[in-house]
């Protein structure tokens, strides 16, 4: 059975609903952002500087970057229709975007960096909106790779930081800093419990800073020479409307690597929900709608104010699962605090001074912890040959283009996208994907009313799909009940939401010796697979009819899987 299953309870101290004491949500939040702080102002800084931008455009993009990150990340946490996750994914620049954006500056400067981001921008609402067309390309196989990756291309920026120490600095400094803050941070999060383990990062990161400005690493003169409050000289650049050959050069690279982003901000959506709950439920994909759909928010706004696009960081996954609280209200002082920084440069710059060799040592902690996240993800969806050679060879791919080992010197124009690990591999483990989807057999489909007047004609297409696999009496039984329990518990979930009538498609397909029905309906709030995993609870009245039938799911189907949508219910059942 691969449904959720009673497993052990999590240690989540906050669920995402729940509330905990103010104090404690701001001081989380603030930690966070302190942390996250100094990625998402580099980011566009590398860009700008890398193009040969100005001071005054660069102040303003490092400006817009952090207060769009901040509207972007409370707009995750409080969800707002269908725009946003509802959990704690904190919102950043994301560093997938540097090589396209460069160029962009390069070709035409920040007018035609506003317009392409822009456009790049509406193809992913669209992808928000189609996401349940792209179940079976975008699944938690490839989800999961892209998260096991992340950590690939980060890495080495993090490793790198590790010796960024200035000139002159004492040998022992950049290592010692290194060892206090890794053996600190790492002893805390194992050792510690209750409110001291929540403190894990800050006591990590307080304690490395100290070692590192006993060694004259802190910059201080940067704090100096900051202004309290205070609000960029150049103002927003305009967009670039000529449409030329840069324009259309860069278009399809824009779109691609904001294809990218999403698989990332998908993978974020799909983790965040494991590490929020104390007991495992299944994946909500309305969640993850929203969290794509806010990230689109955070690209268009981006693309307005002509400055880097922003993603979920999947270092939002690490901390909730290492401090175990996941309630809404941390995301919320978490974007509070970015939009109040961007107005105040010096308490800013009290961020940036933090060493590199401090929050390299800390990122190791929490990519090796997203490292494992993305495993999981893998491995609860059920792997198989199939998958572990995408996973696999998607990794390994990702791994190689990411240090120049795979054609290097071959690339050429091409070298921006796909010497990123995380955009190989991601786009390898796509294709893998794509083809055995498309190598697989054509399904049987079958489009009826969703009511339980419907039945004898899905009876009768089934019974003709076992006839023509040549399947025994049995197994034919067995998939019509299958067929027939599905059904009842559909049209009772559709009867409970009181809503007008739905359309029903079934497919199925042979799938070696098993049989894969995949019903496509009308969307509920309960999800068959979280009803399953609690049959165990006494139920009564009109609830006992319902038992019945997922119980006998439960017995007759080797595996089920329910994706939920907006508008689509999507439930896969397979009988072997």
């Amino acid at each position: 059975m691969s449904s959720t299953t009673a497993a052990a309870v999590r240690d989540v101290r906050y669920e995402p609903e729940e509330q905990p004491p103010p104090a404690l949500a701001l001081g989380l939040g603030f930690q966070f952002a302190m942390l996250a702080v100094a990625g998402i102002v580099l980011t566009p800084a590398i860009v700008v500087r890398a193009a040969g931008g100005s001071e005054d455009f660069l102040s303003w993009a490092t400006f817009a970057a952090l207060a769009i990150s901040g509207v972007t990340t409370v707009l995750q946490a409080v969800r707002v229709g269908r725009i946003g996750s509802g959990h704690v994914l904190l919102m950043g620049t994301s560093a997938a975007f540097i090589a396209v954006c460069v160029t962009a500056l390069i070709e035409g400067g920040p007018g035609l960096l506003a317009t392409l981001v822009t456009l790049s921008a509406l193809f992913q609402f669209g992808l928000s909106t189609q996401l349940s067309l792209l179940r079976r390309i975008l699944t938690p196989t490839v989800c999961g790779t892209v998260i096991m990756l992340i950590p690939v291309t980060l890495m080495p920026i993090m490793f790198g930081m590790l010796a960024d120490v200035p000139d002159g600095s004492p040998p022992a400094a950049a290592p010692t800093s290194v060892i206090v803050t890794l053996v600190v941070t790492v002893g805390v999060t194992l050792r510690a419990a209750g409110v001291v383990r929540l403190w894990a990062p800050v006591i990590g990161i307080a304690t490395g800073c100290a070692v590192a400005a006993w060694f004259g690493l802190y910059n201080t003169r940067l704090i100096a020479e900051a202004g309290w409050i205070g609000l960029p000289a150049e103002g927003w650049p305009g967009f670039d409307l000529q449409f030329g050959v840069a324009f259309w050069s860069l278009l399809p690279a824009f779109v691609f690597v904001t294809l990218i982003g999403a698989i990332e901000t998908i993978g974020d959506g799909v983790a965040i929900q494991r590490v929020s709950r104390r007991r495992p439920r299944a994946t909500d994909y309305r969640v993850v709608q929203g969290a794509v759909t806010a990230d689109g928010v955070g690209n268009l706004l981006s693309g307005l104010a002509a400055t880097v696009p922003n993603t979920t960081y999947s270092a939002s996954v690490s901390v909730t699962d290492i401090t175990g609280v996941a309630s809404r209200m941390v995301g919320v002082y978490i974007g509070a605090v970015f939009i109040v920084l961007a107005f105040l440069p010096k308490f800013m710059a009290l961020i940036l001074a933090i060493p590199g060799p401090v929050v390299g040592a800390y990122t190791i902690v929490l990519m090796a912890t997203l490292f494992v996240l993305g495993m999981r993800v893998v491995v609860e969806d059920g792997v198989d040959y199939r998958k572990g050679v995408v996973a696999g060879v998607g990794f390994w791919i990702g791994l190689g283009f990411q240090n120049e080992l795979i054609f290097a010197e071959a690339l050429g124009a091409w070298s921006g996208l796909l010497g990123n690990g995380m955009t190989a591999g991601g786009l390898a483990a796509i294709l893998m994907t794509l083809f055995l989807e498309l190598s697989r057999s054509r399904p049987h489909r079958l489009r009826t009313a969703l009511k339980a007047d419907a039945y004898p004609a899905i009876d009768k297409f089934l019974t003709e799909f076992a006839k023509t696999r040549r399947w025994s009496a049995a197994m034919t039984d067995r998939l019509r009940a299958v067929g027939e329990e599905t059904l009842l518990t559909l049209v009772r979930q559709d009867e409970e939401g009181g809503g007008e009538e739905r359309r029903l498609q079934i497919s199925a397909r042979h799938d070696g010796r098993a049989a894969e029905l995949e019903f496509v309906a009308a969307t509920d709030e309960s999800n068959i697979e979280d009803r399953m995993a609690v049959l165990g609870d006494r139920v009564a009245g009109h609830a006992v009819e319902q038992e019945v039938s997922l119980r006998l799911l439960r017995h007759l189907a080797s595996s089920v899987r329910h994706q939920q949508y907006h508008e689509t219910d999507v439930v896969r059942r397979r009988t072997a």
